[in-house]
């Protein structure tokens, strides 16, 4: 029995050639292909210097399983999940570790209809499978065959239906793909709407996919990473810019300044959006950063829905409660046409729109930061997290108006609230906080946070 140290609570990620290798991987797609009895499963991967060995290895294993795998290549997380609906097959594997360091990589995983992969639903199965490794002889049958073309075709038609392409423009936008898996994909998806009538105009950044990541890891929501995105808008004249991560499920916004819009604004956005489709819909969101969200849905007569952060537990939420769309503060947005998954190019479509339609992406925010000011996230590597979470919880509980434990602490305060909790994915703490219009509020209980935190 070997510990599978690269399991986390809802995928696969691991440092390479400690957490996961070659080997690690073929045990893996194994125990994927044998918990699901899958006889057709997608493969997809990012451009990391390491994924097409991976995905190599885990094509192998589904083979050895009997399986036919049908391999898109470089491609996007979002585009296994539309094949796997699309084509009807028993699940979908992307080889990627989105925003992690360089010499990370990782898997994410669905089952038969794009459904999320946790371990209440196949993940512990998987684990403890590739951990004993008592596979056995192959099996008969499995085979491997390109559908790169084809699905590609099919998701960016997909994606044409969620927009009125000729209501596109006249824009400038400035889109940077960080040297990761977006570029391709981005310009299949430019060419069709240029053959619809959108008037788009793109002045593209880092476009080239590139293993190497000559310009930083592709994680747009790091401070330090939103200057050259900034600039790059403010030097194009840009309407508004457009930045993603490695695997291109998440998706960044920048106003016509080059200000970075953070990413619950954007969950507001849309959500109206929907509600204006689909009057009293369901909208699903997570527990960091709330109040502009609930405040949005509420004067648009839906109904607003709390989910614990991450993936596989918003998707099944928005299943569960028929919602359709969900948003995460990290820029992870859900839709239920889109196989209830996230998609980090239908966002920045439906903004376009938006902004066509209504003016400035600036000041359609404007308004909403200022009545709920929030800090951005805060991430903390600690030694002792439980300590930590004890001295929080000691200090601010006795006069919290409101506790939610759904996913890390959240504490109600009254004119401000925050949340802490450990990260899905990361060995860090992670905090948020937000205010009723009161933005010196919140930096002075930010700054109390961060001592208490760091003590």
């Amino acid at each position: 029995m070997t510990e599978m140290t690269c399991f986390k609570a809802y995928d696969i990620r691991g440092r390479l050639g400690m957490d996961l290798d070659a080997g690690i991987a073929y045990r893996i797609g194994r125990g994927f292909a044998r918990t699901l009895g899958a006889q057709r499963v997608i493969l997809g991967r990012d451009c990391r210097a390491s994924s097409e060995t991976l995905a190599d290895a885990v094509a192998s294993a589904l083979i050895d399983e009997g399986v036919e795998v049908l391999d898109l290549g470089l491609s996007g997380t979002e585009e296994m999940y539309f094949a796997t609906s699309h084509f009807d097959t028993d699940g979908g594997i992307c080889v990627t570790a989105s925003h992690n360091p360089i010499d990370w990589n990782g898997m994410k995983m669905v089952r038969a209809g794009s459904a999320p992969l946790d371990a209440s639903t196949g993940l512990a199965q998987i684990k403890a499978l590739a951990g004993r490794n008592a596979f056995g002889a192959a099996r008969a049958g499995g085979h491997r065959r390109d559908i790169a073309a084809d699905a590609r075709l099919a998701y960016v038609q997909k994606l044409m239906s969620v927009v009125d392409a000729p209501a596109l423009g006249p824009l400038t936008i400035l889109v940077n793909a960080g040297n990761g898996a977006a570029g391709p994909t981005f310009d299949a998806l430019a060419a069709e709407l240029d053959a619809r009538g959108a008037r788009l105009q793109f002045r593209r950044m880092n476009h080239a996919p590139d293993g190497s990541f000559p310009n930083g890891i592709p994680n747009p929501l790091l401070p330090e990473n939103q200057p050259a995105t900034a600039q790059g808008v403010r030097d194009a004249g840009a309407d508004f810019g457009v930045a993603w991560d490695g695997d291109f499920d998440r998706c960044f916004f920048f106003d016509h300044e080059g200000e970075f819009v953070a990413g619950e604004y954007i969950v507001g956005l849309l959500a109206e959006v929907f509600l204006s489709r689909t009057p009293g819909a369901t909208i699903i969101h997570d527990p960091r950063v709330l109040w502009n969200t609930r405040d949005v849905v509420t004067r648009a007569g839906g109904q607003a829905v709390q989910s614990r952060t991450g993936h596989a537990y918003i998707k099944q939420a928005m299943r569960d409660t028929g919602a359709v769309y969900g948003g995460e503060m990290s820029a992870h947005h859900y839709f239920r046409a889109f196989c209830h998954c996230d998609s980090g190019m239908i966002p920045w479509l439906l903004i376009a729109e938006l902004v066509s339609r209504k003016g400035p992406l600036r000041d359609l925010v404007a308004q909403r930061r200022s009545a709920f000011p929030s800090s951005g996230e805060m991430s903390f590597t600690l030694a002792d997290a439980q300590s930590v979470m004890d001295r929080i919880r000691a200090t601010y509980m006795p006069s919290a108006l409101e506790v939610d434990e759904t996913d890390g602490i959240s504490l109600d305060m009254g004119d401000w609230r925050f949340n802490l909790r450990a990260s899905n994915t990361e060995p860090v703490m992670r905090l948020n906080a937000e205010s009723r219009g009161n933005a010196r509020l919140l930096s002075e209980q930010v700054a109390a946070l961060r001592a208490l935190i760091l003590q």
